[in-house]
């Protein structure tokens, strides 16, 4: 969507990003995408080495990283979530590590896209106070478009949904996903914590991959504006609620619909003002509310959803293959890594897949079967040996090339705190 014009200067400072640095082993096992497949993930740890057959951490001092997309399409999503965040605790108290980065669905959760949840996810929300909760937020809702016509102005079509509408949109236990996913949520302060993009020992992980005209000079710059784009989004969506334009689970497309509704009529104000040639009651505008819609409306240039983003990005895997490294080698100097390790797209041939000559490791063989009708896999990286793990095997990896790395690598994670 693009911004609705508005007389209006825009400042905005994003905070510096500090590094969290935490030790780990040599061994490194890599999981890609999930989407809430909680019995194959379960599976895929077991045969890795990482945990018993209830999830319970048995890695010891391996680390693992799990590439983002642990979240939608799959019923078990609240499952995965929840045994991550356990694994995330029992691998450090045994003196591993369990990250999981974030992938191009838990931010399009964090920010209200929730086109991928389903129903049967909802209902794993839901508990005995849900309806009376449902019937709450349906009674705020109704009351929006009633406060607009008070104002004497026109009630906008996101404010029109009849009850059924509405309840059929709101299905339950989406009250308390949202309310979970939140900037206050277990899950949703959780997830506005982990970084998308990491190293550790020379290989970059992350969910889907970097532009090569689009690559930033430094890799946790990719942490810092996922992060600010994040905090941009709750801060604006928290103005609109505090002004009763909104309700907390308003989806995406709701809030950039209020967004561009505030600055059409904010417009209409300025020009009826000129027109007349009479003074603009400025009191009339929330300017602070007004520059947040406008930056909001630039959205589809934000990392976080737009296709060629480092969260969305398909080239390592679609680009034609080159073995001396093709567009992506230079991105590996740049950032004195060997290898990328990433998911996003499930390969086709069900198996973890390398290309580029080794540079660009694939590990999203479609573990959600009902879906993408693949199977489990872990990359493991033990010193310079890759092997591919599968429930019911391993399967070697041949280094292609041997990579000079311009650095010494990190004999830790380093990711964005």
């Amino acid at each position: 969507m693009r911004p609705v014009a508005l007389l209006l200067a825009i400042a905005l400072v994003a905070a510096p990003v500090q590094l969290l640095t935490a030790q780990g082993a040599a061994r490194v096992v890599a999981i890609g995408d999930i989407h809430g497949a909680i019995t194959e993930f379960k599976g895929i740890l077991k045969a890795a080495g990482l945990a018993d057959v209830a999830g319970r951490w048995t890695g010891g001092k391996a680390t693992l990283m799990q590439t983002g997309d642990y979240m939608d399409r799959g019923a078990g999503t609240r499952a995965v979530l929840d045994l991550l965040m356990a694994l995330e605790k029992q691998a450090k108290d045994a003196g591993g590590r369990a990250f999981a980065l974030l992938g191009n669905h838990e931010v399009m959760n964090l920010i209200g896209d929730t086109r991928d949840a389903t129903p049967e996810i909802f209902a794993m929300f839901a508990d005995t106070k849900s309806e009376s909760r449902r019937k709450a937020a349906w009674e705020q809702y109704a009351k929006l478009g009633p406060a607009k016509t008070a104002k004497g102005e026109p009630v906008p079509p996101v404010y029109q949904q009849t009850q059924q509408e509405w309840f059929a949109a709101n299905p339950p236990g989406y009250v308390e996903y949202r309310d979970a996913l939140g900037p206050r949520g277990k899950y949703g302060a959780w997830l506005r914590a982990k970084p998308m993009v990491a190293e550790y020992r020379g290989s970059i992980f992350m969910h889907a991959g970097i532009a090569p005209e689009r690559a930033p000079a430094k890799l946790d710059e990719l942490n810092d504006r996922v992060r600010d784009e994040v905090r941009r989004l709750d801060r604006f969506v928290q103005r609109l609620v505090d002004a009763k334009l909104a309700l907390p689970s308003f989806t995406l497309r709701e809030i950039l619909l209020v967004a561009s509704n505030e600055i059409a009529a904010a417009n209409a104000l300025i020009t009826a003002a000129r027109e007349s040639e009479q003074e603009l009651d400025r009191s009339k505008l929330n300017l602070p509310l007004l520059t947040e819609a406008q930056d909001i409306l630039t959205i589809d240039q934000w990392i976080s959803v737009n296709p060629e983003g480092a969260l969305w990005y398909r080239g390592f895997s679609t680009e034609a293959d080159d073995p001396a490294g093709g567009p992506f080698a230079p991105l590996l100097v740049r950032y004195g890594g060997k290898r990328f390790v990433t998911g996003h797209t499930p390969q086709q041939n069900r198996s973890i897949t390398m290309r580029y000559g080794g540079r660009i490791v694939l590990i999203d063989t479609g573990m959600l079967t009902s879906v993408y009708k693949g199977r489990a896999s872990a990359l493991e990286i033990d010193g310079e040996t890759l092997t591919a793990i599968y429930e019911d095997g391993r399967v070697p990896l041949a280094a292609r090339y041997q990579a000079t790395v311009s650095r010494s690598p990190s004999s830790s994670p380093t990711v964005g705190r």
